[in-house]
């Protein structure tokens, strides 16, 4: 029987269940990626609502007869 265990969400080692990562070198990795991932979906919002804004506004002004 396999031992009750989980896998490093960063490098795949086997790890205790109760934990997602097996180091701190691991933990470090991982929570530069959510803040990279974090920042990522902020700029894409921005940029969406920038996009929004400019269709709205280009239309009032410029409407297509």
């Amino acid at each position: 029987m396999v031992e009750d265990h989980r896998h490093c969400v960063v490098c795949g080692k086997p790890t205790d269940p109760d934990k997602t990562v097996c180091s701190l070198s691991c933990e470090e990795i991982l929570n530069r990626q959510q803040k990279s991932m974090k920042r990522s979906r902020m700029i894409m919002l921005l940029i969406f609502v920038i996009l929004l804004i400019f269709v709205i506004v280009t239309s009032i002004f410029f409407p297509h007869t």
